[in-house]
């Protein structure tokens, strides 16, 4: 699940948009936006909150097992993924796999209110989408499942977009766009990075394909808390805030939109849409820094990162 929290500048407030830069010498305060309420904090107070828990190695193992059960839902629901399946069947059989046959449980259900398991983002749904029995998918639907387990105290979280049918052209090159954004995102990790490298690497690609990257919703720090420092936004300038160090954890989980990156919140306070209804898409890896690189803890089993 993708938090709305976003550390905006003063300078981004005035534009509704701009990348990420926490320079504090320069700008001495900013905003935080978390479900529509602003915030103005100093700079101490963001610097505390922006403090990151360091995982041992053998606490990221036990990350990587959560990691690859949540992934394995998404292997098991993909079958399922057709026209004429609504999305609360596929929230049932990822449910039941969960609970069922994993013996883990669901982090999204009840979560701040959350009624699911599993949020489905059905086209122009950016994130959140709740699984309905009233939502069909039809032919030619992209859709966004995002599934979060936890095993003995510890989170995985991933989510992964799937083709009901045959795409059109465009929703193709939208989520393929966004799969090869989240990757960039992802080579960008390493120790001595820093999150505005991350955020670059994806606004560079997703940009130049004339797509643009959500503003509003990031990714997450996370490990035996489910949403944590560090927050992880999905555009920025390189150099610019926190440094990546070893034992970090975190979501990379780009949301680009085939049109404006603006959009809305449904009545049901949870489901948001683009606001000129054109399509979105999404992916997401947990990833750990590692002492020479980076290390995707939600593969599936028997897969590997793209060359």
């Amino acid at each position: 699940m993708t938090p709305f929290h976003a550390v905006l500048t003063r300078e981004d407030l005035r534009h509704n948009s701009g990348p990420l830069a926490p320079d504090f010498r320069r700008r001495a305060r900013a905003c935080r936006a978390k479900r529509g309420v602003i915030q103005i904090r100093s700079e101490s107070a963001i610097i505390r909150h922006m403090s990151v828990n360091l995982k041992t190695k053998e606490e990221i193992e036990l990350m990587r097992v959560a990691g690859r059960l949540a992934a394995e839902v998404l292997d098991v629901v993909a079958p399922h993924v057709k026209p004429g399946v609504t999305t609360a069947e596929l929230d049932r059989i990822c449910h039941d796999h969960i609970v069922n046959v994993q013996g883990t449980i669901p982090a999204n259900v009840g979560y701040r209110g959350f009624p699911k398991s599993v949020c489905t983002s059905v086209n122009n749904v950016i994130c959140h989408g709740i699984p309905s029995a009233a939502k069909v998918l039809k032919e030619g639907d992209i859709v966004n499942i995002d599934v979060t387990v936890i095993k003995d105290g510890w989170h995985g979280d991933t989510s992964r977009m799937y083709y009901v049918g045959t795409p059109s052209v465009m929703a193709k090159r939208l989520v393929e766009t966004t799969y090869e954004a989240m990757w960039r995102g992802i080579r960008a990790v390493k120790p001595g990075a820093t999150l505005g490298d991350v955020g670059h690497a994806i606004q560079k690609f997703a940009e130049a394909e004339r797509f643009s990257v959500v503003r509003d919703y990031c990714g997450h720090g996370i490990g035996k808390v489910y949403h944590d420092e560090p927050q992880v936004m999905h555009y920025g300038r390189p150099g610019e805030g926190l440094v990546l160090k070893p034992g970090m954890t975190f979501t990379i989980e780009p949301m680009i939109n085939e049109g404006t990156y603006h959009h809305k919140t449904l009545p049901d306070g949870w489901t948001v849409v683009t606001k000129d209804r054109k399509l979105s898409a999404q992916w997401e890896h947990m990833v750990a820094v590692t002492e020479d690189g980076v290390d995707v803890l939600t593969l599936s089993p028997n897969a590997s990162a793209p060359a």
